[in-house]
């Protein structure tokens, strides 16, 4: 009787982690993205191949990624500002369909071996524009979807939870793709995949999201945004925390195949491991976050978690033995997710609504358009100082950020707690 009821709590647990599916309009968006997600993943392994095989030079391979990232540092916080304006649906609407255009673009250059490198670059760049838009919208779309904000919480940490399954199981389809059917079929397959998404969008029942159009310029409400998130002192500080880790930690992932072949003497295999080990970790960081109940413990819980990527990654940069490195960057995984999607959770569960969509414009740009320079700066410092010491120093910036976010914990936890008790 006992092992009965064991059984049954934990498929109560389950479910109660799964529990913004009941939402509807969730739960088209939700399998919508599975395959989206899916494409955009077997897309990213067979440009990279593409590239690679075109130019057998790794600076165009970084040239091609910092071009599809650097777009959301301009345009993301001002995209933000059109998220507290327009309909945020329609928007989404007109990205995907856009994203769609791009891949069959793609495609078709590739499989009419028409395909060159600049061109590769200039769509790169495009990809990222409408990425750089999108972002702002779609997290601010994300409390309309769910409809109530008690399933906020649990709705972005199922869609962590997706992101990091679509980066294991991607890239292992894509590359089965690429040997039996070269890259074309890849991006023709991503810009079919995107019809789920735009059919999911289409189907979902919304209260109207239109937003006042307002009488102020973009300039203004831009400032209005960036004034709000600096006076508001856990904006401010989520805010900071994160910046400071895209900037410092994040790009320890460009130093990957380094570790594996030249500081830890493996190969492909053992970077598939490393890759799977972080990736491991993320999932558990989401699955952990879609079973929290409440976010009043997520101020904390943030501090927990940089503080395990902080010391994780100062730990991995000077490891060389091959277990230890795994075991450090499952945990590097796992306190990056928590962090991240933490902090969106909370900067979502605090701000004002007509300041939401140039919130989270300001959390997006932190990773999306942060990281590309700081990948560019470590990198520069490597050849320098050497990898390895250039990392380590990077965990301890990402520490002292930890440290100063540490000493306003005790306010945003109380901000935190009288927003769930009014709500």
């Amino acid at each position: 009787m006992n092992r009965f009821l064991d059984i049954r709590s934990y498929f109560q647990g389950v479910g109660f982690a799964f529990r913004a599916l009941q939402s509807r309009n969730f739960k088209l968006f939700f399998f919508g993205q599975i395959v989206s997600l899916l494409g955009t993943w077997i897309q990213n392994i067979a440009l990279g191949w593409l590239v690679y095989r075109l130019t057998n030079s790794v600076f165009l391979l970084g040239v091609v990624g910092f071009a599809g990232q650097i777009p959301s540092l301009v345009i993301t916080p001002i995209a933000g500002v059109f998220a507290d304006r327009l309909n945020r649906r329609n928007v989404m609407l007109a990205t995907q369909i856009a994203f769609m255009a791009l891949a069959f673009l793609l495609a078709a250059l590739v499989l009419l071996n028409v395909i060159q490198v600049w061109q590769i670059i200039l769509l790169a760049t495009l990809n990222g524009v409408v990425l750089a838009i999108d972002t702002p919208f779609r997290h601010a779309f994300l409390l309309v979807m769910v409809g109530e904000k008690s399933l906020l919480q649990n709705a972005i940490a199922l869609n962590s939870t997706l992101i990091n399954s679509a980066r294991f199981i991607g890239p292992t389809i894509g590359g089965i793709l690429i040997a039996l059917v070269g890259e074309g079929w890849c991006f023709f397959f991503n810009g079919i995949s995107f019809l789920a998404v735009i059919g999911a969008l289409i189907a979902m029942v919304v209260i109207d999201t239109q937003q006042s159009l307002g009488r102020n310029s973009i300039l203004s409400d831009l400032r209005e945004g960036l004034k709000y998130s600096f006076n508001f002192v856990p904006i401010r500080y989520l805010l900071i925390l994160v910046i400071t880790t895209s900037f410092f930690g994040l790009p320890f992932q460009v130093f990957m195949p380094v570790y594996a072949k030249d500081i830890l003497g493996g190969g492909a295999e053992l970077l598939g491991f490393l890759t799977g080990a972080m990736g491991a970790g993320a999932l558990v960081g989401a699955f952990y976050l879609a079973s929290r109940k409440t976010t009043n413990a997520f101020p904390r819980l943030i501090l927990f978690a940089a503080a395990i990527f902080s010391v994780g990654l100062m730990g991995f940069a000077f490891s060389t033995v091959t277990i230890l490195s795994l075991v450090l960057i499952f945990f590097i995984g796992f306190g990056m997710i928590v962090e991240f999607a933490s902090t969106n959770t909370l900067l979502q569960t605090i701000v004002d609504e007509d300041k939401r969509g140039r919130v989270v414009s300001l959390y997006g740009m932190s990773f999306l358009g942060i990281s590309p320079l700081g990948s560019l700066l470590l990198g520069s410092l490597s050849h320098r100082w050497g990898v390895d010491v250039v990392l380590f120093v990077s965990g301890i910036f990402c520490l002292l950020a930890v440290g100063l976010y540490a000493r306003r914990v005790p306010i945003i936890s109380h901000v935190v707690r009288s927003i769930n008790e009014s709500s």
